[in-house]
């Protein structure tokens, strides 16, 4: 045993494999924008679809042609829209158009976050950490259950009787 193997280099030499250095595998993003210099992202929640487009402006946000007080009554899906320009410090700096359908306000509201999230990450790629920590991009995959045969909804069963 005069020959032992110390270190990784030793053993790829023995082995006869070259030894390549790692490389930092940083991605870099690139700004994607139209030629009317809007970004467009596709957000989704549950049954919800959002198609939204953002461009530098005021802060207006428009939703399926209505603003968005009007739209989004409640002032909690209010402030869900707004979540992901104040998480990225851009806070009344870009106008949103977006066109939602499917499922109830809840879940559209919660669509059109993500397609903002999703915007804001194309339209300036350095927004991208903040948006990704604060857990914005991810699409979130929870859905409804379907029901089960035999049963009275996916996991209610019927009213058992002994007698």
């Amino acid at each position: 045993m005069a020959d032992q193997i110390n270190s990784l280099e030793e053993l790829a030499s023995v082995a006869g494999i070259e030894s390549t250095p790692v490389a930092d595998e940083t991605i870099i993003y690139e700004a994607k924008r139209d030629e009317l210099g809007r970004s467009y992202a596709t957000g989704k929640r549950k049954d919800a679809i959002a198609r939204v487009w953002i461009k530098p402006g005021s802060g207006k946000v428009t939703v399926n042609g209505k603003e968005l007080n009007k739209y989004f009554a409640r002032p909690v899906l209010q402030m869900i829209l707004r979540q992901p320009f104040q998480v990225a410090g851009v806070d009344g700096e870009f106008d949103v158009m977006a066109t939602v359908k499917g499922g109830g306000l809840s879940g559209q509201a919660g669509a059109v976050k993500h397609g903002i999230s999703k915007a804001l990450q194309y339209y300036d790629p350095a927004l991208r950490p903040a948006l990704k920590a604060a857990g914005f991009l991810t699409r979130d995959s929870r859905v409804v259950e379907r029901k089960k045969f035999g049963r009275r909804k996916a996991r209610r069963s019927f009213q058992f009787s002994k007698r």
